[in-house]
């Protein structure tokens, strides 16, 4: 997914960019030194052979794994659908017809690619991906499957039985009764669909970043203090206004040092109808863990 977004023009979708500017500047110059093959499986249009999509995958090691064991047919048939998009390079031909070799090449390049310009802001990715989890189930838990499926990405409108996703493309996700596999991605900019055959429907999305923090320098004065503290660290786990008890505080109290943590950027903060749901940043799970590096 973010081998895609760079091979995107600069240009598109700078709203949905998500504070991630930095990062593309910073490694979108020698992409093919970076990615090697990857870059001849994935093209600038909406489309990701399903191979290479392992939803399954606890981390790098089992995804690569997952890849490198993905039948022939499904590979192949991968690669089909690629030859629309643009023209077979020699490596991708050597992979359709599972040469020797050809998979170890894609192992190398996927694992270089990673250490060479997603290693250094994983910690940030997988702490998205926590908050993004605990804000879904907080949602499921309050509100249902109803209220999960509409409030997903603001501008998508989920009308039982069917999801419309207006971005990239104008699509009607009808679930059909098989099911759906909610995965947040950290770089994706619209949203990505893989049926499978005699299994649930993959629907990739953009995953939930939170506030804003505002500037440090100013914001964490005011963190001083072992109330304050205290309201940090029970955030380790996701909580609305169970923060209260857990400190034993007011619910007022906890509010206003909740927004102190917001403002300092330690904390993010999301409204569902009259509730909120207080998640650490990774700024925030970065203090609590000592790891002066990730600030």
């Amino acid at each position: 997914m973010s081998v895609h977004r760079l091979r995107l023009p600069a240009t598109v979708g700078p709203q949905l960019r998500f504070g991630l500017e930095s990062w593309e500047r910073e490694v979108r110059g020698g992409l093919r030194a970076r990615a090697g093959v990857v870059l001849d499986l994935i093209p600038r249009e909406d489309f990701l052979p399903g191979f290479l999509l392992q939803p399954s995958a606890g981390d790098l090691a089992e995804g690569l794994d997952l890849v490198m064991h993905a039948p022939s047919a499904q590979v192949s048939a991968g690669l089909s659908l690629l030859a629309v998009h643009q023209e077979a390079s020699r490596w991708s031909q050597e992979l359709a017809a599972d040469a020797p070799g050809a998979r170890e090449v894609l192992r190398r390049d996927l694992k270089r690619y990673f250490t060479s310009s997603l290693a250094s802001r994983w910690p940030q990715v997988q702490a998205s991906g926590v908050a993004d989890r605990a804000l879904r189930s907080e949602t499921l838990l309050r509100g249902g499957v109803d209220a999960l499926l509409a409030t997903l990405v603001p501008q998508w409108r989920w009308q039982a039985p069917t999801l419309h996703i207006p971005f990239p493309r104008p699509w009607d996700v009808d679930l059909g009764g098989r099911g759906l596999l909610l995965v947040p991605s950290y770089f994706i900019l619209g949203a990505l669909l893989m049926r499978r055959p005699g299994k649930s429907t993959v629907l990739a999305y953009p995953v939930y970043r939170g506030d804003r923090p505002a500037g440090a320098t100013d914001a964490l004065g005011p963190l001083l203090g072992r109330t304050r503290a205290a309201v940090l660290a029970v955030l380790r786990d996701p909580a609305t206004t169970a923060v209260a008890e857990r400190v034993g505080v007011s619910i007022a109290s906890a509010s206003q040092h909740a927004t102190v943590l917001r403002g300092a950027g330690l904390v993010s903060t999301t409204r569902m109808g009259g509730a909120v749901l207080h998640v650490l940043t990774p700024l925030g799970a970065a203090l609590l863990h000592g790891d002066a590096t990730a600030t």
